[in-house]
């Protein structure tokens, strides 16, 4: 049994008491468990309240931006929108700089037939358009995550439908979430969705724990598949299912090695939110509030 005064079973080389001591609304075995079993960190109360700013700022500044993204705007605009932004709230955008080679922007926009990590640009937003911005904020140490599509009228009816099906797509998977859910659900709600409308479920990329880091256990795969990890109360994660008109499968450009494309140049779209697995069900934290 750990006594109060040991060092925190975290790794954070803080004595127990000061560091991940139960608080109220957490479970101090079920936490451990997690970590040592799965990676996954439960987070605690205080740490949910600073996500939660984190991902409200997240939630503003995409908005701002889905309402400037119109015919004729750069993604550069955009993205120069988005450093102003990201500065008035004393936010850090979590992709510029990330990974390797460096991501160059602050903001992902995926445009047509670019499934994700589209790198701003100079070319202007034309009809037919569809359009997904991805904003990731840091504030204070702590991660939101969230992406919209926007659509530049008029666009096809089909087009249309692919972002209506990925936001149903996204909204029916969050709705199912509750403790004990295997994670495998949400992938199975996703994929009988995209294929009752005749799409595809992208499984090169997918959803994953986040708060304390950008990326972190465990993975939400969005297709049908084999993960039983249960949820419980105190996971964060995304849900972002990335929705194609033709087939699944994506390529990477060669030349920036980023922006990953449909391999039969037919469009994607995706929705993303970040949840919380409550005790009785479940807290989207980058809704909107305004």
């Amino acid at each position: 049994m750990i006594n109060r005064n040991d060092l925190c079973w975290c790794g954070s080389k803080k004595k127990w008491k000061f560091c991940h001591y139960p608080n109220k609304g957490t479970n101090i075995n079920k936490k451990e468990e997690y970590l040592k079993k799965y990676g996954i960190i439960l987070k605690s109360p205080e740490e949910i309240k600073k996500i939660k700013k984190a991902c409200n700022v997240t939630a503003i500044i995409l908005n701002e931006l889905c309402n400037a993204a119109k015919e004729g705007v750069t993604t550069n605009e955009l993205d120069i929108l988005s450093r102003q932004l990201h500065k008035e709230f004393n936010a850090i955008p979590a992709p510029y700089h990330y990974g390797s080679p460096p991501f160059p922007k602050t903001i992902c926009t995926s445009l047509n037939e670019v499934i994700c990590h589209g790198i701003p640009n100079n070319e202007p937003l034309k009809r037919g358009d569809i359009l997904n911005i991805d904003v990731s904020c840091i504030v204070n140490g702590f991660y939101g995550d969230c992406s919209r599509m926007v659509t530049i009228p008029p666009v096809s009816k089909q087009d249309a439908l692919l972002c209506e099906v990925a936001l149903e797509c996204l909204n029916e998977s969050i709705q199912i979430l509750r403790p004990n859910l295997p994670i495998c659900a949400i992938g199975d709600t996703i994929e009988e969705i995209a294929k009752k409308h005749g799409f595809s479920v992208v499984h090169q990329f997918i959803g994953h724990g986040v708060g304390l880091s950008f990326h972190e256990e465990p993975p939400i795969p969005h297709h049908k598949n084999k993960i039983n990890i249960p949820l419980v109360e105190g996971m964060i994660f995304t849900i972002e299912p990335m929705i194609n008109a033709g087939v699944a499968e994506g390529t990477i450009d060669k030349k920036n090695h980023w922006e990953a494309r449909t391999i039969d140049n037919k469009k994607s779209a995706q929705w993303e939110h970040t949840v919380l697995i409550t005790k009785t069900g479940y807290e989207i934290l980058t809704l909107l509030n305004k």
